[in-house]
């Protein structure tokens, strides 16, 4: 069944202190407010790689030229916006937070468009859909915890490591607007699609998680394919789900799946970019 975000009137102002919230610059009214704000007014990022002035369009507004969505970012500087929407709220919300990976996205989907048209989707824009609704970014220090998760071994990942959570030696970025959307609602178990990167000796206020993302993106070195991409059961987090979280929540949940027969995922990313300038 498609989710459906709710009512503003239903959504309680505490909902925003949940952590998965947390780093997200919201102006003012954006969120604990019970009125909608005016997103079409606020100040939206600059393209990072076509350098134009982006803005929060009303769709209402815009063409029926059938222009496609990212065309209408990439040309026109316009990122469609509906009212009254949680989910375009956050996605404005994600652009302002990540413009940077944002724009990279967009543009490798516009260059995919080109290629293929807008009746095809490669692996590759399946990815990046993907990522761009459910993405987060993950950065380990642990082999272990590596190890772990990539085995689906929610119960040591989440249960028997809870103090590494808790002391912050992973560090945990919300990237897919789909997934705030889904907070709204506490007792739901989202699982988020990760990029890894694991440290080599950088030091954590030297990554700019932005820019590094979305260097990554445009050099090609990640988001090609959805299998890519690493399942993050978010209510697996210690403190991050309402009900108890004991060894029987990380057995019986169904968000927590076993390691599919097969299925491997790729070695995470260096924090460092070694590659150079995106293109």
């Amino acid at each position: 069944m498609r989710f459906q975000s709710p009512r503003r009137s239903e959504v309680s102002p505490e909902t925003f202190v949940h952590p998965i919230f947390s780093g997200f610059d919201a102006p003012e009214g954006w969120l604990a407010s019970g009125a909608w704000p005016d997103v079409h007014a606020a100040v939206a990022p600059r393209h990072g790689i076509t350098g134009r002035s982006l803005r929060f369009a009303d769709p209402d507004r815009l063409p029926e030229d059938g222009l496609h969505y990212e065309a209408r970012i990439h040309d026109e500087a316009a990122i469609p916006t509906r009212s009254e929407n949680w989910h375009d709220l956050f996605n404005a919300l994600v652009w302002r937070r990540f413009p940077a990976i944002k724009s990279a996205l967009n543009r490798r989907q516009y260059e995919d468009l080109a290629q293929v048209g807008p009746h095809r989707r490669t692996p590759a824009q399946q990815a990046m859909t993907h990522y761009d609704e459910a993405g987060a970014i993950v950065r380990l220090r642990d082999a272990a915890l590596l190890e772990a998760w990539d085995r689906h071994d929610w119960t040591t990942l989440f249960f028997e490591r809870a103090e590494a959570w808790r002391r912050g030696d992973i560090d945990l970025w919300i990237f897919g607007h789909a997934l705030l959307d889904h907070a709204l609602a506490p007792g739901l178990y989202p699982v988020a699609k990760a990029l890894v990167f694991f440290d080599d000796g950088c030091a954590s206020h030297d990554f700019d998680v932005d820019g590094r993302v979305a260097s990554a993106i445009m050099a090609g070195e990640c988001l090609n394919d959805p299998q890519e991409l690493r399942p993050l059961p978010l209510s697996g987090i210690p403190g991050w789900h309402r009900d108890l979280q004991d060894s029987a929540f990380y057995r019986e949940r169904p968000c927590f799946r076993p390691l599919r027969a097969g299925r491997t995922y790729p070695s995470p990313l260096s924090p460092q970019d070694r590659r150079g300038a995106a293109r």
